[in-house]
């Protein structure tokens, strides 16, 4: 009976790691009008799902860091309590942010956790480790996805123009539905103008805005492969570390409960992230993906625990403030989010860790 309630337990995190992370690799074909939600989710699902199966090959190093081995005493890290206060305290602090639209990492939430059952449960938490495995990445992540966008964006605008490739503005008159007291079904129909941005000219003989299309869409598929490839074993360590499951059997039913997250509860996190942080054509959102799907490919190739959320979301920060289109205040309240997501989870572990061992 316990093993079941770790089992739940843990593919709840499943299910907020992809209500709350899953759009974040396809965000930019969503803000900049590339593709509508429902394209973007659904590319978006399908190549995190890709990842996460990747993640049977590749993922012994994050499995092995995110048991808790080397940062709480080594007696709690196969039990089935201490796992189970990590992932309640993990899920549920997703899943309020969530809730919040807020997009929060689900590694700093597993940290968290990690910190506030290890104390309660174990006494004790062996900080150096956490400063070197844990606390570095998540901190420079956020700051390298922003370093690279300010550099690699002129330079991409550069290159567009020794291509000679022009751009243009139009305006294009969309149907939408709206909430509308006194009509049948209680909506409306509206029309909407919506300004979008097209490329002219040709690359390698290739209409260039076809061309930046598809890398576009490789470029947002490219980063959420890598949030499956690095997300994946983060929750699939807690299943093995209290021996539910295998590395197979678990990795595919995490895969399989993050697409449902993601699927039925990624609205919320998609809105803010295409449409809150900054204005964006798609040439600007491929640059944005560029960045995040090589930080986090890179560091799912070297085991480092680095956050999708910190780097896509730094990548986005650099991009609005390069081309002066970023909303400051909705930056600052995703920062704070992520500044409150460590403690929040360490409070609500400790809580559960407390009634657990009662």
């Amino acid at each position: 009976m316990t093993l079941i309630l770790v089992l739940l337990a843990v593919l709840f995190v499943a299910y907020t790691n992809g209500a709350n992370d899953n759009f974040k690799g396809v965000a930019t074909l969503f803000g900049s009008g590339t593709t509508d939600y429902k394209r973007a989710l659904g590319w978006g699902t399908v190549t995190t799902l890709a990842g996460s199966i990747t993640a049977l090959f590749l993922s012994e190093q994050l499995v092995k860091t995110f048991t808790g081995a080397g940062l709480v005493p080594d007696t709690l890290v196969g039990s089935p309590r201490f796992v189970g206060a990590v992932a309640l305290g993990t899920a549920s602090t997703v899943f309020l942010a969530t809730q919040l639209s807020y997009p929060i990492s689900t590694t700093h939430a597993l940290t968290g956790s990690l910190i506030g059952a290890g104390l309660v449960m174990g006494g004790t938490v062996h900080f150096d480790v956490l400063g070197s495995k844990f606390f570095l990445p998540l901190l420079v992540s956020p700051l390298l996805g922003t370093a690279l966008i300010s550099i690699l964006y002129p330079l991409l605008r550069r290159l567009r123009l020794l291509l000679r490739v022009g751009r243009e503005s139009c305006v294009l008159v969309e149907e939408q539905w709206v909430s509308a007291s006194g009509t049948p079904g209680g909506a409306a129909s509206v029309a909407v103008a919506v300004q979008q941005e097209r490329y002219l000219g040709t690359v390698l003989a290739i209409p260039a805005q076809q061309a930046l299309d598809a890398a576009h869409y490789l470029s947002a598929g490219a980063v959420s492969f890598a949030r499956g490839l690095n997300d994946t074993p983060k929750i699939v360590a807690l299943l093995m570390a209290a021996q539910v499951l295998s590395l197979r059997s678990g990795v595919a039913l995490v895969g399989g409960v993050m697409a449902v997250g993601a699927i039925l509860s990624a609205r919320r996190v998609a809105e803010k992230m295409g449409k809150g942080i900054t204005e964006m054509n798609n040439g600007q959102g491929f640059a944005a993906n560029l960045v995040t799907s090589v930080l986090v490919l890179g560091a799912s190739r070297f085991g480092v625990p680095v956050s999708t959320t910190h780097v896509s979301c730094g990548a986005l920060f650099g991009l609005g403030a390069v081309t002066g289109q970023v909303r400051w205040k909705v930056v600052a309240s995703i920062v704070l989010a992520w500044v409150i997501t460590l403690p929040v989870a360490t409070v609500l572990s400790s809580a559960v860790a407390f009634v657990l061992t009662r």
